[in-house]
């Protein structure tokens, strides 16, 4: 598969001029939801109305919990009543939700249209806009339904983070610690030491830069999760259970979700496969610092390992993770025992 072109912009109106002209397309459509239609659309329209005939905005809820299959159904019936071809091309301007859904919207919509990503927040830029995931959750589970298609484009602007606040920040940041776990010592030992809250946010850009290169790497050499990509889902497996509880009761971001699933499969790498401890607790610490914890008790237990059974990377009854041995040091299709799992929520709530 070749290498998802991703472009890191240092002028948006540019960037976008090279990257439409290299399209050919007979209309253009922007996706967005209610909050990047206020924050981030002003900014992308004042560039396309110079760069451009035309183009027809389509409009979604914001938040995880509008990635449904109805806003996915809105979507194809807005593409259908604007005329939308298969010669059209669709911008998706948003977080992970609006370019996931965005995505396979424009996938299946006529058996598929071009589109390009422009993420806006860290969490897109970073995991959501590259690699050719695409999907909405259906029946309570995360990413559910979904297909693997590179967007045309990825268009990187750090300019659209001053839209962000804390939260959201940190939420990006997750996954950025994660590609530093599943890459070198220097990338992790880097991303330990810099504190998103406190920090100036200029050396993000070639951090961001650097995180997506881990992930390219990967996603081109396994597009379809077949074995390495599977280094992607450190931290998921627990993380995506968290996630799919706090939607029945109180929605998290989905990094925060994730930095409390590397707290559950870290402590799985040093029990199961040999990762540092001492590296372990320094991860740990920061995740704790940062980004506090989602109350559980014993009493949740059942239901987040039923919902680890229904992860989408299990292979038959047995529920599979992504552990490491060490920075680096990737083991995937690791298993565990309910035990084991129960053990690793242990330590979760208690440290």
């Amino acid at each position: 598969m070749d290498q998802q072109k991703v472009v890191i912009s240092q002028h948006l109106e540019q960037s976008l001029s090279q990257v439409l002209a290299e399209c050919s397309y007979d209309r253009l459509f922007v996706l967005v939801d209610e909050t990047t239609e206020k924050c981030c659309l002003p900014v992308l329209s004042s560039h396309l109305s110079s760069l451009t005939s035309g183009f027809s905005i389509i409009r979604i809820g914001a938040t995880d919990q509008h990635k449904t299959l109805d806003s996915l159904s809105h979507v194809w019936s807005e593409l259908q009543r604007m005329g939308a071809t298969r010669h059209s091309l669709m911008i998706n301007l948003g977080g992970g939700m609006v370019t996931d859904l965005g995505g396979f919207a424009a996938s299946t919509f006529k058996r598929g249209i071009h589109y390009i990503n422009i993420p806006t927040t860290l969490l897109s830029m970073v995991d959501a806009s590259v690699g050719g995931k695409t999907g909405i959750n259906f029946g309570g589970l995360k990413n559910e339904i979904g297909v693997f298609n590179n967007a045309d484009c990825v268009i990187l602007d750090t300019t659209f983070l001053k839209t962000l606040d804390q939260e959201n920040i940190l939420s990006g940041y997750a996954e950025m610690l994660k590609h530093a776990l599943i890459s070198d010592e220097k990338m992790w030992t880097e991303h330990i030491l810099y504190s998103p809250l406190t920090s100036h946010l200029s050396p993000l850009t070639s951090m961001i830069a650097q995180s997506v290169a881990v992930k390219q790497r990967i996603v081109t050499e396994d597009p379809t999760e077949q074995g390495l990509r599977k280094a992607l889902n450190l931290g998921h497996t627990a993380g995506h259970a968290f996630e799919s509880l706090a939607l029945e009761r109180t929605p998290i971001l989905h990094g925060y979700a994730v930095a409390y699933g590397l707290v559950v499969e870290l402590y799985l790498s040093c029990v199961k496969t040999g990762f540092p401890t001492d590296k372990m607790r320094q991860t740990v610490q920061f995740i704790k610092e940062h980004y506090g914890k989602m109350t559980v008790t014993c009493d949740d237990y059942p239901h987040l390992l039923e919902l680890m059974h229904h992860d989408k990377k299990n292979v038959g009854t047995t529920i599979n993770f992504t552990l490491l041995a060490d920075v680096g040091n990737l083991c995937i299709n690791q298993t565990a025992t309910e035990e084991e799992i129960r053990e690793a929520l242990d330590f979760y709530r208690e440290n």
